[in-house]
């Protein structure tokens, strides 16, 4: 971005003052008196140069990337709301259509007369997995290196060494908390199967599917935030750190475009809410 400046702006900048108020209207690296930002850069770091960190940069990207998925995002929110309201309508198909195919056939008539389309929420989950993918190879090239064109980069963060893993084991279990979290609310519509799969008055076959695809469930609901601490441990904490700010922006939007989910039971349970 100096550079930049220094190239482009700059040069035009100071014709245009030198023009007005004569040569006095010049600095030591004249024409492009930003060389003292980076000197400052290249002396004292980021963070003395400029009262900033890695960390906050990280952050602000974080922010910026989840922002500007959030066109991709909502419509399959969107559809995800509509496929629970549709949940009765899709279990009398169970009931009426015997054949797979059959059955097939009329749910994505049912998709199409309600203008939904299943595979709407693949799209965004392909795309933040090319995006932590690359951002991964940037961190792996950026944070290692002590310096980038002359630059210091600072990598402190509050207690952190953004380019080494966390020790001290906060930013995994916090990743896996959040990631907890948001897999709850991400339950909407199937958490009354998994507080209670079994009912007495369906028929038997029926009974063991939906035992199974809770028992399932379940099991994902407490394997992907053990996951998320394994690998958390064995990672740059920058990398951990967008990873924290980007679930905590998901549970955010969740709440607001389709609010608790299956998170709602347990704060009930608890007493944090009330009915």
């Amino acid at each position: 971005m100096i550079t930049f400046y220094q190239k482009y702006i700059s040069p035009y900048y100071h014709a245009l003052g030198r023009a007005i108020f004569g040569n006095s209207f010049a600095c030591r690296f004249s024409p492009t008196c930003s060389e003292y930002a980076k000197e400052s850069f290249r002396r004292h770091g980021i963070i003395i140069g400029t009262k900033l960190n890695l960390g906050l940069p990280i952050i602000a990207i974080t922010l910026i990337i989840k922002f500007i998925l959030i066109p991709l995002v909502l419509p399959s929110m969107k559809s995800a709301k509509k496929m629970q309201a549709l949940k009765p309508a899709l279990d009398r198909l169970k009931e009426k259509f015997k054949d797979k195919k059959e059955l097939q056939v009329a749910q994505m008539a049912l998709y199409k007369e309600q203008g939904i389309n299943p595979a709407a929420g693949c799209l965004p989950q392909i795309v933040q997995i090319i995006i932590l993918i690359s951002l991964y190879q940037v961190f792996m090239e950026f944070i290692k290196q002590p310096s980038i064109g002359g630059i210091l980069v600072n990598p402190r963060f509050l207690y952190l060494d953004l380019t080494k893993p966390d020790h001290t084991y906060i930013m995994p279990i916090l990743a896996g908390l959040t990631q907890f979290i948001f897999s709850l609310m991400m339950m909407a519509g199937t958490e009354s199967h998994i507080v209670n799969p079994k009912k007495k008055d369906e028929k038997k076959k029926e009974e063991n599917s939906l035992e199974m695809a809770a028992s399932m469930q379940q099991q994902m609901l407490y394997m992907m935030p053990i996951m998320t601490v394994v690998i958390s441990l064995n990672f740059q904490s920058g990398l951990i750190l967008y990873w924290v700010v980007s679930t905590i922006f998901s549970i955010v939007q969740q709440y607001y475009f389709s609010g608790l989910g299956g998170l709602k039971p347990i704060l009930l349970k608890l007493r944090i809410i009330k009915q």
